[in-house]
C-alpha cells in the first residue's frame, strides 16, 4: 500500500511517468457542470491528475480526438435476473452502454433458492468488467401472503453481511413490518445499522406519516415514487430519489417534472427491472440521460445525476467524477446532445468500443443444481381454475396500467355460467392464475384481469415478482393448463399457447428467471416471442410478459393476485372475488 501510495504521489507531482494519459479531450466537470480541455492522468486504475495539455508523460497515450471525457454511469437499483441472462452476459450488454457499476438486489433469485441463490449471483458477478455492489435481500418472501421458494431469516441476513462482497440491505418492501416494528424486520435493520450499511427503500404508496417512519428507520433512498408529489415528499425528507425507467415501470416522465437545478443533486437514475431486448436496443442508464437531455435538462446535469449523484447516494467515494483520487471509470462521448458513447474505460482499461465489449469474459459460473431444477409443482387441474361467482353481483378486477406496475382496483359485472366465471374477450375480462411451483404445495390463486386485450390463447411465465410462482393469463382454461404444463416441462421461462398448442417457449433454466445462453441468442428468442404474441390478438404498446410478471407482487398498489388469493394492497389483506352488498354501501 505504501509503495502504491508513493508511486501515485510521485506521478501526481509529475516526478514519474503515469501508466496511461488520455489527451485531446474535453473533461466533464460534474462538480461545477463545466467542461474544459485537459489531459487525464491514470495510474493503477485510478485518476491521479487532471492537467493542461502536455504537462504529464505516460507509458501509454490515448487520443480522445476532441471527445468529451465523462465519468461512467452507475445504475442505482437493478435486478440482474430481470435481464434474463447471467451476470457475465449482463455485463456484455450494459458496459458498452457506459454503465460500469450497478447496485444489484438479488431478491428475485433469493425468493427461488435463498442463500444459495444469492451466493450464486455473488460468484457469477466476480471477475467481470462490471462492479456489482450486491445487496442482501431484506424481504424474502416480500410478504407472508404468498408462497416463495425460500425464506431469508434475520440470522441469515446477518450471516451474509459477514461476506465482504455484500454491500448493503436490499429494498425494504414489507413496509407494514417496519411500521409495526416487527421483530424479524427490526433485526435485519439493526444488522444493517451495526455494519454501517446502506438500506434501500421500496415505499410504494406510503402516506406522509408512514414515509416519516420509513425514513426514520434509516432507509435512505426510494425508487417507488410514481408522481411529482411523491417525488417531492421523499426529497423533503432527505431521501435520494431514484428515478426509474425500466420495461414495466416507466416513471421517468412523471418524476422529472419534480426535478429542478435546485434539487437535482438528490436524484439519480435506475432501471430496476428491464428486459434484455430493451437493454440492447435502448440502453441502460444512458437511456435515462438521453431522455433527460431531450426534455431540456442540461447535458452535464444529466450526466451528474447518472454518475456523481449515484456515487454519493451509495457512499462510493471513489466513483462518479473525473478528478484525482477517483477510479478511472470513464467514457468518451462524441456529442453531448445525442450522448454518442464511443469508448468505455474500466479501472483505466478500455473495455468497450462503439457498442461492443472488447475484453474477454471468463468462463460462466455453473449454477447449483437447485437452480436448475426449480419447478417442482403438483398437477394443476381444471377444477382448480374454476372461479365461483354470482351472476347478479359485481366482481373485484385487476386493471393493468401500461407503463406502470401499479394496478387499479375496479368493480365490474362479469360473465357467469353455472356459478362459474367465464372469461370475456368482448369485455376484455380474462382469467389470471398464480400457481405455486417451488415445493409442490398445490396452491392456486385465480382472479380476473382487464387490460391485456388478448382474444385467443394464453401466456404464462415463471418470472412472477417476487415469489416467482407461475403466473398466467388467458381466454380459456384449456390453454391456461397447457401453458402451465409447458413451463413445468422446460423448467421455467416464458410460453405462448393457442388452441392447446405451444406456439413458442423461451426456457429460463436458472431458477426459472435467467438463461444459461448468450445474450444474443436470448435476444433472438425474445423476437420470436414478440412475433408470436400477435397470434393471440395482442395489439398493446406494452410488454405483456413483464406486465404479467408484476401482477403477483402484493406490495405494489392497488390489487394483486398471489397463489393464496386476491390481495388488496391498500388494506394489506385478502379479499373475496365477489363484491358483496355491504361493500357498495
Amino acid at each position: 500500500m505504501t509503495d502504491r501510495l508513493e508511486r501515485k504521489l510521485a506521478i501526481a507531482a509529475n516526478q514519474d511517468k503515469a501508466d496511461l494519459l488520455i489527451k485531446n479531450g474535453q473533461i466533464v466537470d460534474v462538480f461545477q457542470l463545466e467542461t474544459f480541455e485537459g489531459d487525464v492522468v491514470i495510474a493503477g486504475g485510478e485518476i491521479v491528475a487532471i492537467s493542461d495539455p502536455g504537462t504529464y508523460e505516460a507509458h501509454e497515450e490515448v487520443d480522445a480526438k476532441g471527445a468529451f471525457i465523462a465519468p461512467a454511469f452507475i445504475d442505482g437499483h437493478v435486478h440482474i435476473e430481470s435481464s434474463m441472462v447471467a451476470p457475465e452476459q449482463f455485463a456484455k450488454v450494459v458496459v458498452p452502454h457506459g454503465v460500469t457499476t450497478v447496485i444489484a438486489d438479488p431478491h428475485e433469485i433469493a425468493n427461488v433458492a435463498g442463500v444459495q441463490g444469492v451466493e450464486y449471483l455473488l460468484d457469477a458477478s466476480e471477475g467481470i468488467p462490471l462492479d456489482v455492489k450486491m445487496m442482501v435481500p431484506s424481504c424474502v418472501p416480500a410478504t407472508p401472503f404468498e408462497h416463495s421458494g425460500a425464506r431469508l431469516t434475520a440470522e441469515e441476513v446477518a450471516e451474509l453481511f459477514r461476506d465482504p462482497r455484500i454491500f448493503g440491505l436490499g429494498e425494504v418492501m414489507d413496509y407494514p413490518a417496519v411500521l409495526t416494528r416487527d421483530q424479524e424486520m427490526m433485526a435485519k435493520l439493526k444488522a444493517a445499522h451495526s455494519e454501517g450499511r446502506i438500506i434501500d427503500g421500496h415505499g410504494a404508496g406510503l402516506d406522509s406519516v408512514a414515509l416519516n417512519a420509513y425514513t426514520a428507520a434509516g432507509i435512505s433512498n426510494d425508487h417507488e415514487a410514481v408522481t411529482p408529489e411523491e417525488a417531492k415528499a421523499r426529497l423533503q425528507r432527505g431521501m435520494y430519489l431514484l428515478i426509474r425507467e425500466g420495461t414495466a415501470a416507466k416513471d421517468f416522465d412523471a418524476l422529472m417534472k419534480a426535478i429542478t437545478p435546485m434539487n437535482s443533486r438528490r436524484a439519480l437514475f435506475v432501471t430496476d427491472d428491464k428486459h434484455l431486448d430493451e437493454l440492447v436496443e435502448e440502453g441502460s442508464i444512458d437511456h435515462h440521460v438521453r431522455k433527460a437531455i431531450q426534455i431540456g435538462v442540461n447535458p452535464l446535469q444529466a450526466i451528474q445525476m447518472a454518475s456523481l449523484n449515484a456515487a454519493e447516494c451509495f457512499k462510493l467515494a471513489k466513483k462518479g467524477a473525473i478528478a484525482p483520487g477517483f477510479t478511472a471509470d470513464l467514457l468518451f462521448i462524441e456529442d453531448l446532445q445525442s450522448l454518442a458513447i464511443t469508448h468505455v474505460f474500466k479501472n483505466g482499461t478500455c473495455v468497450a468500443k462503439n457498442g461492443k465489449l472488447i475484453v474477454p469474459i471468463r468462463e460462466t459460473v455453473q449454477p447449483p443444481q437447485r437452480l436448475l431444477e426449480s419447478v417442482n409443482m403438483k398437477l394443476v387441474t381444471k377444477e382448480q381454475l374454476e372461479l365461483s361467482l354470482q351472476s347478479d353481483e359485481e366482481a373485484h378486477l385487476i386493471q393493468i396500467q401500461p407503463g406502470s406496475i401499479v394496478t387499479k382496483h375496479i368493480r365490474e359485472k362479469v360473465a357467469v355460467k353455472d356459478g362459474v366465471f367465464i372469461p370475456s374477450v368482448a369485455r376484455d375480462q380474462l382469467k389470471l392464475v398464480v400457481a405455486e411451483r417451488h415445493h409442490k404445495r398445490g396452491t392456486v390463486g385465480v382472479g380476473i384481469v382487464k387490460g391485456f386485450g388478448l382474444t385467443k390463447g394464453a401466456i404464462a411465465t415463471t418470472v412472477a415478482h417476487d415469489s416467482h410462482n407461475i403466473v398466467a393469463v388467458g381466454t380459456n382454461d384449456e390453454d391456461l393448463l397447457a401453458a402451465i404444463k409447458e413451463l413445468e416441462n422446460i423448467q421455467g421461462g416464458m410460453t405462448i399457447v393457442k388452441d392447446g398448442k405451444v406456439l413458442v417457449s423461451l426456457p429460463l433454466t436458472i431458477g426459472g428467471l435467467m438463461s444459461d445462453q448468450s445474450y444474443d441468442v436470448i435476444c433472438e428468442q425474445l423476437k420470436s416471442v414478440d412475433a408470436a404474441i400477435g397470434a393471440l390478438g395482442f395489439t398493446g404498446d406494452f410488454n405483456p410478459f413483464l406486465t404479467l410478471s408484476f401482477l403477483a407482487l402484493p406490495v405494489i398498489p392497488e390489487i394483486k393476485l398471489t397463489d393464496q388469493g386476491l390481495f388488496d394492497v391498500t388494506s394489506f389483506s385478502f379479499i373475496d372475488q365477489q363484491v358483496y352488498a355491504e361493500e357498495t354501501n
